[in-house]
């Protein structure tokens, strides 16, 4: 899609920038937290579609914002959050790598294995990986307190940040109590989605730029009518990709997910739909430490067997159209318009 990669294209030169800054401004405190943004930098800029930058810019043009530059710049915040929570959800996941780096958890515990091989060096990296997001928390934020915005706008979007987090964070506890679930519901899977990707990677990021550029209740409702349904959808076609994809594309195990146990959607309707032998096999997978090519794909016979695959694309794509159907009615600036809707198409046809 050209309009976000050109998107993309100025975030990732503000975030060079920023990051070179702020590395250079760590140093002088601290050499060893210096050291630790050069890393998260690289993490960053390894990968990532830039959707959050790109759907803060557009929701301040949505509210008539005219300052590009200064929301370009601040639009970064959303990506700094994005790291911090990304960091702390790879130590739950106990995950190894993020677009094809090593998670930073992972590279401090190699740091220490390195330097000495009588410490807990597991527990090391998992510290440092901890004290790194909450430093990308403290980061995002002050980029969005030290913009140029009106202060009054500032606040708001500040409290609107932090109500995003909490909200994610609340996605993601119920994430993992179902990861210790024998079988979770449909209800509780579409409602982790909601909070933990629909508001956060959607509704959040339209708000703030909205919100900075002095939108009002009015709009902020339209734009979650938007975003709430087509962020579901979004990961719903994400599991998708997770568990039919390919480990070039998604940058991680494609078995990642099976062997944390993951609940998706997928998994649910598939133990709902499955006869005797169909559930044992996916209890038998579902959570194991080494998943086999071949035991991924005797799953993924399951999961298309059952109808699960087929129910998912199915409510994803109903979702994707319940999104477009609340801005295509709506009274908004035609350029923010156009993008919305071509970014509901766009996400929903990615390739596996």
């Amino acid at each position: 899609m050209k309009s976000l990669d050109k998107i993309k294209k100025r975030v990732d030169l503000e975030l060079e920038r920023y990051f070179q800054r702020a590395t250079v401004e760590a140093s002088k405190r601290d050499e060893e937290l210096g050291s630790a943004l050069e890393y998260v930098h690289k993490i960053t800029m390894a990968g990532g579609k830039r959707l959050r930058p790109a759907l803060m810019q557009f929701g301040y043009i949505a509210a008539g914002g005219k300052n590009l530059k200064e929301i370009n710049k601040v639009s970064i915040s959303t990506e700094l959050i994005h790291m911090f929570l990304l960091i702390h959800d790879d130590i739950m996941d106990r995950g190894t790598k993020r677009h094809g780096v090593e998670t930073a958890h992972v590279h401090y515990q190699k740091i220490c294995q390195r330097a000495s091989r009588d410490k807990d060096c597991a527990h090391f990296g998992t510290s440092i990986g901890i004290l790194i997001g909450d430093t990308l928390h403290s980061l995002g934020n002050q980029v969005l307190y030290n913009s140029a915005f009106e202060p009054r706008h500032i606040t708001r979007a500040l409290m609107k940040m932090e109500d995003v987090v909490y909200r994610t964070i609340a996605g993601q506890v119920k994430d993992v109590r179902m990861e210790y679930t024998s079988q979770a519901s449909e209800k509780d899977v579409l409602q982790m989605y909601e909070f933990k990707t629909a508001r956060y990677t959607f509704e959040g990021p339209l708000h703030l730029g909205a919100i900075l550029a002095g939108g009002q209740d009015e709009l902020l409702k339209i734009l979650s009518d938007y975003s709430v349904p087509l962020g579901i959808a979004f990961q719903i076609q994400d599991d998708i990709l997770g568990l039919f994809g390919s480990e070039k594309k998604l940058g991680k195990s494609v078995a990642s997910d099976v062997e944390e146990g993951k609940q998706t959607l997928l998994i649910v309707k598939a133990l709902e739909w499955a006869d005797q032998r169909q559930q044992e096999i996916i209890r038998a997978t579902l959570g194991k430490s080494k998943v086999t090519k071949g035991e991924l794909e005797v799953l993924r016979a399951v999961v298309r067997e059952t109808g699960s695959l087929e129910y998912a694309r199915t409510l994803a794509r109903e979702k994707t159209l319940e999104g477009k159907a609340a801005i295509e009615k709506a009274n908004v600036v035609p350029v923010a318009k156009k993008f919305l809707l071509e970014i509901a198409d766009h996400l929903l046809n990615r390739e596996i």
